[in-house]
């Protein structure tokens, strides 16, 4: 025990005590906060306004696309499209709507232009011309035919917000023109086709209600955080057992304890070390969370979240640490018998395939927790530790089916340790060559 205890602390000290696994650790959290903060810095920077010309010979669809791009408008198609996603507003978002609706209107400036007795060569001409020389920024011909194509023309061609914004506002004056022409009454049209507000929850056995998108996403971040985590760790147990052969430490380890106490205290050290970084990312992911939210205001979006017990978390550490100890085993073996990691890369192209189909099953099991499927591949060692941290979440399935879960994944991890140590055993001190698998069924049966 304490020299299987020794190695647990070489291996976590080897990899925490790194100043590469510092900047790693630290780097993450600082990363994720300007990728999330950069791009909100960038969208808020206002730009020049965009002056345009809207040539429209009858006047109706320019002046129905002016209002539509007034403040007013904009923030009532927002608050809008809010509540159509069943999102209620409060106070300071709506202020912030407005807020985001006065810019974005204050980015439209329109340039009266004259179009009478000119043709329309001499129309594209003449804006052409102010374009170029920057009179304008661009401009908008309004066919007389509503079925034929508009033009629009802009310097600004990149600027896709703007554009989208004014597609948008264009196809709603055009629509509003329409139903004038055929003596619709916009207003009932609208309430006729205002979409119905559908309620849905989930239900668990024990009759408690969940929001079902809320579930879904949740349960998605779960199984790709889980997914991550461990083809990120696996990969550095393969590269940490390919470094000892190729430097040749194995040799010196050998004589000091057992291949089954060095293999568990590698994956045991290298896998406190991935927790402790687990542990810091997850924490500032939480602590940037509950800021964004206190600034933000989410509490009507974070109350639709699943509620996590203390419980849960606990169980989700559990089958990160068996699909930890069933992978890294894996890729330890296959660290075993390769010379190098670009070799050990090609030959853990089954263990990451097999990792990539249980997060694709987690799917299954999102939309039926209950069914055979979603049952065995929450039992099944390789599957277990990516569709039952999602299945309990869905729907908290059985105690005897966790039970049963667990018991069989740590049996399962047992062997696949037993049979990578006897593997490491002999794998670990053969130079030059890559083993076969003639030789590896060889070492297998060896005493």
């Amino acid at each position: 025990m304490r020299k299987f205890v020794a190695v647990v602390k070489h291996e976590y000290k080897k990899i925490v005590f790194k100043w590469t696994f510092l900047l790693g650790t630290l780097l993450l959290p600082v990363l994720a906060l300007v990728f999330a903060l950069v791009p909100a810095i960038l969208f808020s920077i206002k730009g020049e306004p965009t002056r345009i010309v809207v040539v429209d010979r009858d006047g109706k669809i320019s002046q129905r696309l002016k209002e539509n791009l007034t403040a007013e408008k904009i923030a009532e198609k927002g608050a809008q499209a809010a509540k159509d996603a069943q999102f209620d507003i409060t106070r300071s978002q709506d202020e912030q709507f407005r807020k985001n609706a006065q810019n974005a209107a204050a980015g439209f400036v329109f340039v009266e232009y004259s179009a009478s007795g000119k043709t329309d060569d001499q129309i594209r001409d003449e804006l052409r011309s102010m374009t170029v020389g920057k009179q304008i920024e661009a401009y908008l011909i309004v066919p007389q035919d509503d079925k034929a194509k508009f033009e629009f023309v802009s310097r600004k061609g990149g600027d896709f917000i703007a554009g989208s914004m004014l597609d948008e506002a264009l196809n709603d004056a055009v629509r509003s023109e329409r139903l004038a022409r055929a003596n619709i009454n916009e207003t009932t049209l609208k309430s006729i086709n205002q979409r119905v507000v559908l309620d849905k929850r989930s239900i668990d056995d024990e009759g408690r209600e969940k929001d079902s998108d809320m579930l879904l996403a949740a349960s998605f971040v779960i199984g790709m955080m889980i997914y991550i985590t461990l083809a990120i760790y696996g990969q550095m147990i393969l590269g940490a057992v390919v470094e000892e052969k190729e430097t040749r430490i194995a040799e010196i380890l050998f004589s000091s304890a057992r291949p089954f106490e060095l293999m568990m205290g590698k994956l045991t050290g290298v896998a406190l070390a991935g927790l402790t970084q687990l542990g810091i990312w997850v924490g500032s992911l939480a602590s940037l969370i509950a800021f964004v939210a206190v600034q933000a205001d989410l509490s009507p979006f974070l109350s639709g979240l699943p509620t996590v017990t203390p419980l849960m978390i606990l169980l989700f550490l559990i089958y990160f640490l068996l699909g930890y100890f069933a992978f890294a085993s894996l890729f330890a073996l296959i660290g075993s018998v390769v010379t190098t990691v670009q070799e050990g890369g090609q030959f853990s192209f089954p263990v990451i395939m097999t990792m990539l189909v249980g997060f694709y099953f987690s799917f299954a099991v999102i939309r039926d927790p209950n069914s055979a499927l979603s049952f065995w591949v929450s039992i099944l060692p390789f599957f277990a530790p990516m569709t039952m941290p999602v299945r309990i979440i869905a729907a908290t399935p059985p105690w005897w089916e966790i039970v049963l879960s667990i018991g069989i994944n740590t049996l399962a991890i047992f062997f696949l340790v037993w049979i990578a140590s006897r593997v490491y055993r002999i794998g670990m001190l053969m130079y030059g060559k890559r083993a076969t698998i003639p030789e590896i069924w060889r070492w297998l049966r060896q005493a």
